[in-house]
């Protein structure tokens, strides 16, 4: 049997697809081919450890339905992914199968027939986010007199003050910000799609300190990244992470009643939303801030913040008469009547005297 060539094999067409088509053809960033590339860097340690299969240099014949089903069943049952994940990862194979159908007919019936699968539905998260309160403790926790702590105090209020997202955060480098007045950052999100937020005094106060104390050279820090790891590494999605939990707990201490069980470095982002919201900003202003192409999604903060429906029902509310006082007890006739001959008329009169 003649073996078959590199162009037809499982790692030839997943090297096209990340690294060609994907960037170049569908334009995404960095984070997002990161995504792309652990959903795949999974399926292949499914593949290994559950179906013993190494794919790299196996023909295409190989993947099929069933497998990505039973894939997308593995995530769930064995990984312990919510079904959110499950979904999501899911969806990138299918997107991916899509793909395979252009570039070779061949591919057509699975692809046809893995968008026939449908995704399970998945309980829509209630979003998360801080009172003005909690939020005020959590900044209170770092101790901004020595320098890690004026690094974590910096860090967290330009999380919350710009509602930006912790890549974002992780991403920016000093000569996204301006520094003279007006004070304003610029923010590249998903899709390489930038945004230009103002910076609130405090904000910028924290940062100037921040600078002076870490004796930063602006002119010559320009391509530094402004959150660093004590190794002077870039700040990582995790290292965020840690930081905001050991300040949440430490919150939680001091007050414990403030702070929602579950908490996220994206909870700041929800935070910012709903803050601004609930100080009667218009839902445009805070999409541009967020950085969200589409209002419906902006929308979602509307809908999240009970407090604001109460208070809108409350300015609608017209005045309504007391209840009346309770009749005195009296027997129903039924004499006469019967529920065989007439149900219709029965229960119509039911209730009458």
């Amino acid at each position: 049997m003649m073996k078959k060539s590199n162009s037809e094999t499982f790692g030839y067409y997943l090297n096209k697809y990340l690294t060609v088509y994907l960037p170049g053809q569908r334009g995404l960033s960095t984070n997002s081919l990161l995504s792309y590339r652990d959903v795949f860097s999974l399926f292949i340690v499914f593949l290994k450890t559950e179906k013993r299969i190494t794919p790299e240099k196996l023909d295409m014949s190989f993947l099929i339905k069933n497998l990505i089903v039973e894939f997308a069943e593995w995530l769930e049952n064995s990984r312990g992914c919510s079904l959110t994940s499950r979904n999501q990862r899911f969806v990138i194979l299918r997107s991916f199968c899509r793909w395979l159908a252009t570039e070779n007919p061949e591919f057509l019936k699975l692809s046809e027939e893995i968008y026939a699968v449908k995704l399970k539905k998945a309980a829509k998260p209630v979003m998360t986010y801080l009172s003005a309160d909690a939020m005020g403790c959590l900044l209170k926790q770092p101790d901004s007199s020595t320098n890690y702590g004026l690094r974590d105090l910096t860090l967290l209020a330009f999380t919350y003050d710009t509602g930006a997202r912790v890549s974002e955060v992780t991403d920016l480098k000093f000569k996204d910000i301006r520094f003279e007045a007006p004070p304003i950052v610029k923010i590249t999100g998903k899709g390489n799609k930038a945004r230009i937020v103002p910076l609130l005094p405090q904000t910028m106060n924290y940062l100037k300190e921040y600078i002076k104390r870490w004796k930063i050279n602006l002119l010559d820090s320009q391509e530094q990244y402004v959150f660093t790891n004590r190794s002077g590494g870039k700040l990582t999605r995790s290292g965020v992470k840690y930081i905001l939990e050991k300040y949440v707990e430490a919150g939680k201490t001091e007050n414990p009643v403030l702070f929602p069980d579950k908490i996220s470095p994206h909870t700041l982002r929800h935070t910012k939303a709903m803050h601004m919201l609930q100080a009667g900003n218009n839902i445009v202003y805070i999409r541009d801030v967020l950085g969200h192409s589409d209002l419906n999604t902006t929308e979602r903060y509307a809908r999240a913040d009970t407090a604001m429906k109460r208070d809108a029902l409350a300015k609608a509310e017209i005045p309504m008469p007391e209840p009346a006082d309770l009749l005195p007890d009296s027997s129903i006739d039924l004499s006469g009547r019967s529920v065989e001959d007439d149900m219709a008329n029965w229960l119509k009169n039911f209730s009458k005297k």
